[in-house]
């Protein structure tokens, strides 16, 4: 089987993620042979123990496919979303709200792993660091690239800027749509899920008033 394409930031040759990753942030573009042949093969018995035909034309390399598309959705067990923070930390006075909002969010629900998908925003209030704002939608795409639900989501991005910004406060907002939702079960297609999670002076509510018609602006 091909081994090599997209992404899988960390992935070596073992499928690990590197001893010395936590210091550095990586893109490879490379699968793991091993466990894209394993997943692969896992993938082609379901396919027949559901009754199709696994040689046919048209899926002879969906194994192969589907084994790759799980590395690419979940290569966030193999990052460290604390290194990534780490990696553009500055010194400066600023302390009022930096939001960013409207990240594009992708995940897949641990219950089904059917997809859940929408968008995150991220504020914090610095206490004399700010980071690089093109870090927090890495942060958020380290989590969300992993079998999930959507509050530990939430928590775990506020939690990760927390332990490395320390700053005054942190907030996370997500607006999400949930396939096994959709797709299965209640089949409810207009239902939306809105998760926050909030530390530090955001627990103020002129503070939080103040964000959520950032957010709404």
């Amino acid at each position: 089987m091909a081994e090599k394409k997209i992404l899988s930031d960390t992935f070596a040759e073992n499928g690990a993620p590197d001893s010395d990753y936590p210091t550095h942030y990586e893109r490879r573009d490379l699968y793991d042979a091993q466990t894209t042949q394993s997943v692969a093969d896992n993938i082609e018995n379901i396919i027949e123990q559901l009754g199709e035909d696994a040689d046919r034309e048209g899926l002879v390399k969906t194994p192969e496919r589907v084994a790759k598309a799980y590395q690419f959705l979940m290569q966030g067990y193999a990052q460290d979303p604390k290194a990534i923070l780490r990696q553009a930390m500055f010194e400066e006075s600023y302390n009022e709200i930096i939001l960013v909002k409207d990240i594009e969010l992708y995940s897949l629900c641990e219950h089904h792993m059917l997809p859940f998908f929408g968008k995150a925003h991220v504020a914090y209030i610095p206490d004399g660091h700010i980071v690089g704002l093109s870090k927090i939608p890495r942060t958020v795409e380290v989590f969300a690239r992993r079998l999930q639900v959507q509050e530990r989501l939430t928590l775990q991005i506020r939690d990760a800027i927390d332990e490395v910004l320390q700053p005054k406060g942190t907030a996370v907002v997500i607006e999400a749509q949930h396939l096994c939702m959709m797709m299965r079960g209640v089949e409810k297609q207009n239902s939306s899920t809105k998760t926050s999670a909030v530390s530090g002076a955001f627990r103020n509510h002129s503070t939080r008033d103040e964000l959520m018609r950032l957010i709404r602006d």
